[in-house]
């Protein structure tokens, strides 16, 4: 389950934002807790790297091992795009097929 807020804004104007910066939390499932941890440290990696990410976080909770706090920033738009494409097809995409993901989502202004 994906629970995605965004606003949605014209192509002209999302070429006029800023940086986008996702933030919430995932929640794995216990049978699958080990394999998602162990992928999770080479998809961060991997996250990092890619042309226009500046911050790529993601925490297990201490008091709920199943929860994992998200935070990401990307310089633009086309930048998360490609993330999240990229991810899509990944195999952290495919392991991580029955997590629910709980995010919120925001363009900020050029200044």
């Amino acid at each position: 389950m994906l629970i995605l807020s965004r606003i949605f804004h014209t192509n002209e104007e999302i070429k006029e934002m800023g940086k986008v910066i996702l933030k919430g939390f995932i929640v794995v499932p216990e049978d699958e807790l080990n394999i998602v941890s162990k992928a999770l440290e080479k998809h961060v990696a991997l996250t990092r790297q890619e042309p226009g990410c500046l911050v790529f976080n993601v925490n297990q909770r201490s008091h709920s091992p199943c929860y994992f706090d998200v935070y990401e920033e990307f310089s633009n738009n086309n930048a998360f795009e490609h993330h999240q494409r990229r991810v899509t097809a990944s195999e952290w995409g495919r392991i991580t097929i029955n997590v629910e993901r709980h995010y919120e989502v925001w363009h900020t202004e050029n200044d």
